[in-house]
């Protein structure tokens, strides 16, 4: 695909790995939400928990790739799943390398490949 030797493996070109942690494009790190089952193929992250959690949308059209896949959120939008568990943004990290929500009551956690 013309990126030059990824290491990755079939990533989606939304997601990135910036020091050991899975980043949205910008930097910004991905979360996984302990609520979520697996490859349930949904989110329990929906109304304010996805204003404050914000979804790692998925572009029409984009299929699954290697560990990535590609769930349903409840209002029909796609979203970007990693080994099954739908990846998120935390609304308060403003800057690439912050992980305030790490941890935060002890369901989410920073999403590492």
């Amino acid at each position: 695909m013309g990126m030059g030797g990824s290491s990755a493996g079939n990533m989606p070109p939304t997601v990135k790995v910036t020091s050991g942690v899975l980043t949205d494009p910008q930097g910004l790190t991905l979360y996984t939400f302990d609520r979520d089952t697996a490859n349930s193929g949904k989110s329990a992250c929906n109304g304010p928990c996805a204003t404050n959690w914000p979804p790692l949308m998925a572009a029409p059209g984009s299929s699954a790739s290697g560990q990535y896949s590609v769930i349903t959120r409840d209002d029909g939008a796609k979203q970007w799943a990693y080994r099954g568990m739908p990846l998120y943004r935390f609304a308060k990290d403003a800057k690439p390398g912050d992980k305030t929500g790490d941890n935060l009551n002890n369901v989410w956690h920073v999403a590492k490949p």
